[in-house]
């Protein structure tokens, strides 16, 4: 799991355009949202297409996507768990 946290990190930097963020700099045990990283609902819809291009993975409603994106690692865990 700690590949796919460290992949994510760089895929939300590069997606996001975070450009004053590191990958070291994100605590994936950390919220994503209210946060340091300043991310809000756009960023969010982005991080969805990303999670459907990357992954083919979909979010099915507003509340599986509030448990998705709490952290890295709670992406992380529904990447491995439901990857192909």
């Amino acid at each position: 799991m700690q590949e796919t946290i460290e992949k994510l990190k760089v895929q939300i930097i590069e997606q996001l355009n975070l450009e004053d963020v590191t990958p070291e700099e994100i605590n994936p045990e950390e919220p994503l949202f209210d946060s340091d990283l300043g991310l809000d609902s756009i960023d969010a819809l982005e991080i969805i297409v990303m999670l459907e291009r990357e992954y083919g993975l979909k979010v099915q409603s507003k509340e599986e996507g509030q448990k998705i994106f709490y952290s890295l690692k709670t992406m992380a865990e529904f990447i491995n768990e439901n990857s192909k």
